[in-house]
């Protein structure tokens, strides 16, 4: 469809709605247009065309000044996540591949990577994003120092004057522009890359090349040596020669190297505790978060819960049968130590599970009793934020091994394992029973409450 022969309807409309999309090629397709005709339409009619850019660029760049993060602003603006990180870092895209500021051109459809027309007295190979954002010793050149040097370079100032606007010897910038400049010039970019390629210094590990060092340490693994041993007994029979000593972390690096590549009955055979893999150690006061969402501790939980003052506060468990597939939840009220029995059915006793089965039945209580849940830290309650929101019961956690936090539920619970002895199958109880069973607890009269019962108790709670 030529321009000339284009209805003028038509034409109005295109311009109609160019001017409330923005983007010709969005309303070539709308509209049915060849491409090319609409760009020359929108040029003919003074249109400014070409890479408009993204709409909310300009928004995306104003959120990141005032401090955003990278995924809040993007989801502000409606962009992908990678797409805000190539305008982070000022990658230009186009219809195949991207270009870096640093004069890289990658071309996915053909998978070639050229450098602008940059040749580098360096090869500079591929580098991982993370090893050109890896924070250095303050002794490395930063690429806002590299840029700097530049700037000033152009500027026609001398090496030492350079030097003393970084704080840098002169030696360091004459240095940095002999190694990483290239045959059109200084590029920062290209420089700082260069220098995250020249970084690692990658040689043959130490105990992995034929020498006297690993035939030494090979023969006091033989002979049952501990790593510690072997490093000490260099250190003696080799006093004076430096080639002959090895760290205690060399050695066991060279033996878990050789477990990855298959050689993993003669390492069991080698390291006394037979691991073929790294224990980590753990600091034992960083504990890793039991849930994804963040436990409330029982040090929390108010003075009133604490003292039994008032009532509405409840501490909850698990009882298991037979080989861990069926449980019953037990609810047990502080004050009162009236219990709740929860029927979980399908034998399932997950998350879930439990979850829905303590919404059920709090929900059966009046709103003055719904005071806060006690609990251990099984995994059965990863799900308590949903029943917190559920219910507006907060739930408090015990600390770990710590079983007489919740002692009215652990006492309740042994007088359960009357009804339910351990190695049972629990999934046969109906909830009929288990509500026969809660009367029968309910209607003792406990020495606690002054020979009261709990549903004694919880009737005078409810009447008050």
């Amino acid at each position: 469809m030529g321009g000339k022969r284009l209805d003028p309807a038509l034409k109005q409309r295109f311009l109609d709605r160019l001017g409330v999309v923005g983007s010709v090629s969005l309303v070539a397709r709308e509209l049915g247009l060849n491409r090319n005709t609409a760009f020359t339409l929108a040029r003919k009619a003074g249109i400014k065309v070409g890479h408009m850019g993204h709409p909310g660029r300009e928004e995306y760049t104003q959120l990141r000044a005032r401090g955003v993060s990278r995924r809040e602003a993007a989801e502000r603006v409606g962009v992908h996540v990678r797409t805000a990180k190539d305008w982070d870092y000022g990658v230009r895209k186009f219809h195949s591949g991207r270009v870096y500021p640093d004069g890289r051109r990658v071309d996915y459809a053909t998978g070639t990577v050229t450098m602008s027309g940059v040749i580098m007295k360096t090869p500079v190979g591929p580098v991982s994003l993370k090893s050109l954002e890896k924070k250095l010793h303050p002794r490395f050149l930063t690429l806002s120092e590299r840029e700097r040097i530049r700037d000033l370079r152009a500027a026609g100032q001398s090496l030492r004057a350079i030097g003393r606007v970084l704080g840098r010897p002169a030696s360091t910038i004459s240095r940095e522009l002999r190694n990483n400049s290239g045959t059109v010039g200084y590029h920062p970019y290209m420089a700082h890359r260069t220098a995250a390629t020249r970084r690692p210094r990658p040689k043959q590990r130490k105990l992995l090349r034929e020498s006297p060092l690993r035939n030494f340490v090979q023969d006091g693994l033989h002979r049952r040596w501990s790593p510690e041993q072997i490093c000490h007994a260099l250190t003696k029979s080799h006093p004076g020669d430096q080639d002959m000593r090895v760290s205690v972390e060399t050695i066991y690096q060279a033996l878990y190297f050789q477990a990855r590549g298959g050689l993993k009955r003669e390492v069991q055979a080698a390291v006394r505790t037979g691991r073929t893999h790294r224990k980590p150690r753990r600091d034992p006061n960083r504990r890793t978060p039991r849930f994804n969402d963040p436990m409330v501790m029982i040090s929390s939980r108010p003075a009133e819960v604490e003292e039994r003052a008032v009532p509405g506060h409840w501490e909850g468990d698990l009882i298991v049968g037979a080989h861990g597939r069926s449980a019953i939840t037990t609810l047990v009220e502080r004050a009162t130590r009236y219990t709740m029995l929860v029927h979980l059915p399908g034998n399932s006793h997950d998350a879930t599970a439990v979850r829905d089965g303590l919404v059920r039945t709090v929900q059966t209580l009046p709103q003055h009793l719904r005071g806060s849940l006690t609990w251990d830290q099984g995994a059965e309650m990863a799900r308590h934020k949903q029943f917190t929101m559920a219910t507006g019961m907060p739930v408090y956690f015990c600390d770990p091994a710590s079983p007489w936090q919740r002692g009215s539920n652990e006492n309740t619970n042994g007088l359960l394992r009357q009804y339910f002895p351990k190695g049972t199958d629990l999934s046969l109880h109906s909830p009929e029973e288990l509500e026969h069973v809660a009367q029968e607890l309910n209607g003792r009269p406990r020495k606690t409450l002054g020979w009261d019962t709990p549903a004694e108790r919880l009737r005078d709670l409810l009447t008050a």
